[in-house]
């Protein structure tokens, strides 16, 4: 059983500890066995310690009641992380045939205290599946999201949910939402990706249209990486491969004209050139040799922090 301890709940003044409840007096309370030579013993508040003893007690009876599934819920709040204890109140809750909708209020008030619990959104997962009812979803995750725009277990759930109940017609509009008001949020890219992937897939005018998107994005911030990646993967779908999309050649190729050395750029322009060697073409030594020396200057000047790594990219292309 994992342990831990969160907010102690016993400032509360109708707390009464379970020893003390005489609606519990047939239950024998079961101690946490750390072993004989703890090496770290953990300071427990006598609350904390109260509740867990209480819970291995009415977890050996195997016992499924209103009780039991308060007492889980007292658990939670101490540690929300302890699978035991959800994996328990889940048996607890179908073996009563609870209403599950008011579960789903439960988990709504225990992720909005803890967001970035794995376990808490795991046994939401769970609620809905057992409904088949995403109706709150995206919607839940969406106010979860207003406040922590690259929480992954958020996003996780969302797109769970959307693939598994096939809820894909109006995610880009939200994407579009989300990267209106950061174009940096990799997050939004990410599920761009999932979302089209998932549906249409990147076939015909998707993917022009896609591209088009991108660079748009990419022109308000050219130093963002997360577009640049976004494209890449578009251009792994396209039959012209990453260096010969005329429409992104002629893109970056203006934009390095212009001046511009984003190292994201640059490092596009590296792959793009070998790309296009590889094909065979007359001026591919020309593209090696343009290619080396953009690695040159990503090594020098406007990549430093992976000098090493533009180096040897440098001498690899050299040698073809």
């Amino acid at each position: 059983m994992s342990s831990g301890s969160a907010e102690d709940l016993s400032e509360e003044p109708e707390w009464v500890f379970y020893k003390d409840r005489p609606d519990w007096k047939d239950v024998k309370p079961i101690p946490q066995d750390d072993g004989p030579h703890s090496v770290v013993a953990i300071s427990y508040s006598e609350q904390f310690k109260d509740v867990y003893d209480y819970f291995r007690g009415i977890l050996k009876l195997n016992e499924k009641s209103e009780r039991a599934l308060g007492l889980t819920k007292d658990a939670l709040e101490l540690n929300p992380a302890n699978y035991t204890v959800w994996q328990y109140r889940r048996e607890i809750l179908k073996h009563l045939g609870k209403d599950l909708h008011e579960e789903l209020a439960f988990t709504r008030h225990m992720i909005e205290n803890m967001s970035k619990n794995y376990q808490v959104w795991h046994h939401r997962g769970v609620m809905v599946e057992w409904l088949e009812d995403p109706s709150q979803e995206l919607l839940f995750t969406e106010h979860i999201l207003s406040s922590d725009a690259k929480n992954y277990h958020a996003w996780q759930h969302r797109q769970w949910v959307v693939k598994t109940f096939k809820l894909f017609d109006k995610e880009l509009q939200y994407v579009d939402k989300l990267l209106d008001e950061d174009v940096r949020n990799n997050s939004a890219w990410n599920h761009r990706y999932f979302v089209i992937n998932n549906s249409t897939g990147f076939v015909g005018e998707v993917l022009d249209r896609e591209i088009a998107y991108t660079i748009e994005k990419i022109k308000l911030a050219t130093f963002n990486e997360s577009p640049w990646n976004y494209v890449r993967g578009l251009l792994a779908h396209h039959e012209d491969g990453l260096g010969r999309n005329q429409v992104m050649r002629q893109f970056c190729d203006e934009l390095y004209a212009a001046g511009n050395r984003s190292p994201h750029l640059l490092a596009f322009l590296v792959d793009a050139y070998e790309d296009r060697a590889e094909t065979g073409c007359d001026d591919s030594q020309r593209l090696l040799q343009e290619a080396v020396k953009l690695c040159h200057a990503l090594a020098s000047e406007h990549d430093t922090i992976r000098r090493e790594y533009w180096k040897h990219v440098a001498v690899t292309l050299a040698a073809q």
